[in-house]
């Protein structure tokens, strides 16, 4: 062969050689795209977007920082969790009637004010306080007084951020405003006035409820019922977001768009439609009906040593109160037990849960409002409530029953003041079956006045008093609407 015939003959084999290789990668190329389009195909119809291998999850599972998962677990408002039964558009018939929309509001209309704990002005360490999701810190029962699992060291205020994160487990969640039969709105009044009421400026105190109200007036959510699908939650009573002039509180229920929302807070108005009161929070968080059923067994078993017994303190000016009254009876009588709350003597819970936990009766007169956080704790000891006003029974209708005799007695206060009746003379008259048919009733009712563990909330049987609260409201915005639609005609 001549050279040069045998240079060009190399030439093309060495020439052929790199276009087979180019077609084989070609080649290759374009099986591995559609086996990407095949695998992006199949999750897409099996509505299975992250549907990755075992060993990929568990690998991923694997690797997180221990570190990140250790500040998860003490975020004070909760870690987010999409609950399994969120939905965009496929309706659930279990949910119609049920499905609840979560405005997107700014961090700092809730979870900066937690994170800014220190800043709450209390008595207290807010920080410790608002932990564990809001429950406050564990207590140890190294006394005998509670049950082995499910009691914290709850603050009377924290109902925000328990409702708050309990409401991100809620099982009939929605992204589509439009499929909603209600629509929440995350924002921490109470724990947001907290630190502006002692304020001596009002505009300071009126600053935040302003603004929320014009970025829900600026949402277009709010539009298709002007705001009567709303509702938020207020762990504050009603007086500390009344003021109308120059006294305590903020302005936040007398704003014009509040009057068209539901407001749910600690102690309900008994004038006004627009706030519904739900209990406060006790120490008592279940997270089982074998938990609740735990406990309602220990409080059949106690042994009650005192008919009636007082857990509270003085107030500056009791000229109009009848505490002082109480309190004298209270010293005279060797039937009852006097806990003085002057000296701090009630601030931690078993001293408080220890006095319920041996009386018959508690009293339960008024405090600087209508209710007390003493009221739903005496009944969470299986202790009998004795209120002196009729305002301490209006502001629980979704919780307590409609029968006030079934679980409480009633004293009139001008009776005290006058001194025509002794506490001791009326309870000792009261029979001792009917004494035990209402702390039985009590009994029963207790899951209704707790909240679930707001992080595992797996209650099966019992009807958490968020889930009563729940339904209280659904079925009061449903009214709403259908009264809307009906002036609308």
């Amino acid at each position: 062969m001549f050279p040069g015939m045998k240079k060009r003959f190399k030439d093309k084999l060495r020439h052929d050689g790199i276009m087979s290789i180019d077609l084989r990668n070609r080649f290759l190329l374009v099986l591995t795209g559609l086996a990407v389009v095949s695998l992006v195909r199949f999750c897409l119809l099996t509505n299975s977007p992250g549907a990755l291998p075992s060993s990929i999850t568990s690998r991923q599972s694997e690797y997180e920082p221990v570190l990140t998962r250790g500040v998860k677990s003490q975020n004070l408002v909760g870690e987010r969790q999409d609950p399994p039964n969120r939905q965009g558009t496929e309706l659930r018939s279990d949910c119609r009637g049920r499905y609840v929309f979560i405005h997107s509001v700014s961090r700092e209309f809730n979870e900066q004010i937690v994170t800014d704990c220190r800043l709450l002005k209390e008595w207290t360490d807010m920080c410790i306080a608002l932990s564990n999701a809001g429950l406050g810190p564990a207590i140890n029962n190294t006394e005998g007084i509670f049950t082995e699992s499910g009691w914290y060291n709850t603050h009377q205020f924290a109902l925000e951020t328990i409702f708050h994160n309990r409401m991100k487990q809620y099982d009939c969640l929605t992204e589509d405003a439009s499929q909603a039969s209600a629509i929440y709105v995350p924002y921490f009044a109470g724990l947001e006035a907290q630190r502006t009421l002692w304020q001596e400026d009002l505009k300071v105190r009126d600053t935040n409820p302003s603004r929320i109200e014009k970025w829900l007036l600026s949402q277009p959510q709010w539009a298709a019922y002007s705001g009567h699908d709303h509702f938020m939650v207020g762990g504050r009573i009603t007086w500390d977001f009344r003021r109308q002039g120059p006294g305590w509180g903020n302005n936040l229920l007398t704003l014009p768009a509040m009057q068209n929302m539901t407001t749910m807070v600690i102690e309900g108005s008994t004038w006004d439609t627009i706030d519904v009161g739900i209990p406060y929070p006790t120490y008592f968080h279940p997270s089982s009906d074998h938990e609740i059923r735990a406990w309602q067994e220990k409080l059949r078993g106690f042994e009650r040593s005192h008919l009636f017994s007082f857990a509270g303190g003085t107030r500056n000016d009791m000229s109009k109160l009848i505490r002082g009254q109480l309190i004298d009876q209270c010293r005279r009588s060797p039937y009852c037990k006097l806990l003085s709350c002057d000296l701090g003597a009630c601030i931690a819970p078993e001293p408080v849960m220890r006095l319920f936990e041996e009386s018959v009766f508690c009293l339960q007169p008024q405090g600087d409002s209508a209710t007390r956080k003493s009221i739903f704790d005496s009944m969470l000891a299986g202790c009998i409530p004795v209120f002196f006003h009729e305002n301490s029974y209006l502001g629980y209708a979704w919780h307590l029953p409609k029968e006030r005799s079934s679980y409480s007695v009633f004293i009139a206060e001008d009776h005290i003041r006058s001194g025509t009746l002794s506490v001791e003379s009326v309870l000792r008259a009261i029979p001792a079956k009917e004494v035990q048919q209402m702390r039985e009733t009590i009994i029963e009712l207790i899951p209704h006045l707790v909240y679930a563990d707001p992080r595992r909330p797996t209650l099966e049987k019992s009807s958490d008093a968020f889930g009563i609260a729940m339904k209280g409201l659904l079925e009061r915005i449903s009214e709403k609407k259908r009264q809307l639609k009906q002036q609308s005609k």
